[in-house]
């Protein structure tokens, strides 16, 4: 069998084309949004234990089971979502649920697996997990663990 190539509508290739640009972009370009300090909130949607192993240098997790929260957007900056790979479609899926909701939004091509191999920087830093009063009570007991310890030493 012969490959074929179909002549397409040159209107609908300009329409879907400066759509394209419109609504997507790169590692490298965000890389540089970022650099020259342009208003952008980037957004990973991947897992929250994917977040951690590591993720874009002030990105904030928005996870699948909690996009209805809509925690971290901005509506004064541009979204810019991402997700594991150029095969997953999470970040296009919260595309339109958050542009329903009067969010800016993009996706940026390749997700965090293009970051990575344009050797662009990758922070690993563990979120943590635990708020408020159960920070204070883990804090409290390390504490008087410590405390404990250093006092039976004496």
């Amino acid at each position: 069998m012969q490959s074929q190539i179909k002549l397409v509508d040159p209107v609908k290739a300009k329409a879907y084309f400066q759509d394209k640009i419109d609504f997507t972009t790169g590692p490298v370009e965000l890389s540089h949004m970022i650099q020259d300090g342009l208003p952008v909130n980037i957004v990973d949607v991947r897992e929250t234990e994917d977040f951690e192993e590591g993720h874009i240098r002030g990105s904030v997790n928005l996870p699948h089971d909690k996009w209805e929260t809509l925690e971290g957007l901005r509506k004064d900056r541009m979204n810019i979502l991402l997700c594991y790979s150029q095969q997953c479609h999470l970040a296009a899926k919260a595309a339109v649920l958050f542009a329903e909701r009067g969010y800016s939004v993009m996706e940026m091509d390749g997700g965090f697996k293009a970051w990575k191999e344009s050797d662009l920087e990758v922070e690993r830093v563990s979120v943590n997990r635990i708020k408020g009063d159960t920070l204070n009570r883990v804090k409290d007991e390390s504490v008087n663990r410590i405390k404990g310890l250093f006092h039976k030493r004496q």
